[in-house]
């Protein structure tokens, strides 16, 4: 009967997690470029029950074994992509493809987002919602979209082709580049928070190759809402289930407690 209260702890707990992940899910349907986040479960420990004490056949060839329990996995990230919605905005990005707008955050340190509802600050950069600089790079490798830089964006004064060129409306020259970042791996990348991500330590990150960059468009999220809510009835109703089994072994060890000799 412990092992049964065991059991069912367990199933509860994983359930419980899910359940967490389904309402993450459902709470960012509406955040521009948000990946959907998916649980998997995982047994544990199995034991054999072939020992001294256990009443197992002697005849039997194969090892009987009792499982432990179970629990979830590492969650992982869908990467599929979402769906292009027209905002005729010149600061709103998409990318069609794979691959990750880099970022500067404050403290100089870089971040990762697929999310592309940019803006022109008062110093003529182009940033997200948070203040991080979108990485615009020229020939050399230099970010040129500096609080300090020879460019000052303005909210119409710029265009951006498929490949992520940018120039300078009215003058045909491209000024640099919008860099696009990619990673070796579904589930490399860690979010960190406010949309963003930042990869796993030994991750290697490289310029992506398989994009394409439409202006005036915003990726939504792929999270399909009918889909996040069937799932979350199936695990209340596993998690219900879990919590009967867990109930029916308290009634029998209180049974068994108040047996009389």
């Amino acid at each position: 009967m412990l092992r049964l209260i065991w059991d069912s702890k367990s199933a509860m707990m994983a359930q419980q997690e899910k359940l967490d992940t389904i309402s993450n899910n459902i709470a960012n349907v509406n955040t521009n470029g948000y990946k959907k986040l998916n649980t998997n479960f995982k047994d544990l420990v199995y034991e054999t029950i072939d020992r001294k004490g256990y009443p197992v056949s002697t005849g039997s060839k194969t090892t009987l074994q009792n499982g432990t329990g179970v629990r979830v996995g590492e969650w992982k990230r869908d990467n599929t992509q979402g769906s292009l919605t027209q905002t005729s905005l010149s600061t709103d990005l998409a990318i069609d493809g794979t691959g990750y707008f880099e970022v500067t955050q404050p403290d100089g340190s870089k971040a990762y987002t697929r999310a592309g509802n940019f803006l022109s600050d008062a110093s003529g950069t182009i940033v997200d919602e948070k203040g991080n600089r979108l990485s615009i790079v020229d020939a050399g490798g230099k970010n040129i979209n500096t609080v300090n830089g020879n460019y000052k964006f303005t909210a119409n004064n710029f265009q951006v082709d498929q490949s992520g060129n940018v120039s300078i409306k009215g003058d045909n020259a491209v000024v640099g580049k919008i860099k696009i970042s990619t990673v070796v791996g579904d589930n490399s990348m860690i979010s960190i928070g406010d949309n963003l991500f930042q990869p796993k330590p030994g991750t290697r990150v490289m310029d992506s190759k398989d994009y394409s960059i439409d202006q005036g468009y915003l990726e939504q999220s792929n999270v399909d809402i009918a889909t996040e809510m069937t799932d979350m009835l199936m695990t209340q109703r596993a998690f219900q289930l879990s919590s009967s089994t867990l109930k029916t072994a308290d009634e029998m060890w209180q049974m068994a407690n108040n047996l009389r000799g």
